[in-house]
């Protein structure tokens, strides 16, 4: 039984690793990629800085980054609006209530 807790345990470690893995590499194509867009679609070489205010420039990076911010929010599960404090904070006041009420 034991042997079979360790299997399970192996597996959800390494399916953690996986996903982690999956979003390093989606962070890292991100950069290199956008990187190399900017400047191709600015002109640097003919116009300098000059065309870095071009809205155009930021499309790609945008719209790929509330994706790439997605993925982040599904590996790594911040729980951003409902932490851990604050459930643990929640589940004592009502533990807290349950022990003060009578119940008939």
């Amino acid at each position: 039984m034991e042997n079979f807790e360790k299997q399970k345990k192996y597996r959800i470690a390494k399916k953690r690793v996986q996903e982690e893995k999956g979003f390093y590499s989606h962070l890292t194509a991100y950069v290199i990629v956008n990187i190399f867009l900017l400047f191709i679609n600015s002109d640097f070489i003919d116009d300098g800085f000059n065309n870095w205010l071009n809205w155009n420039l930021y499309i790609t990076p945008f719209f790929w980054g509330i994706g790439l911010f997605f993925h982040w929010v599904k590996v790594f599960n911040p729980n951003i609006i409902f932490s851990r404090q604050w459930e643990k904070r929640k589940i004592k006041e009502i533990m807290d209530e349950d022990n003060t009420m009578d119940y008939l």
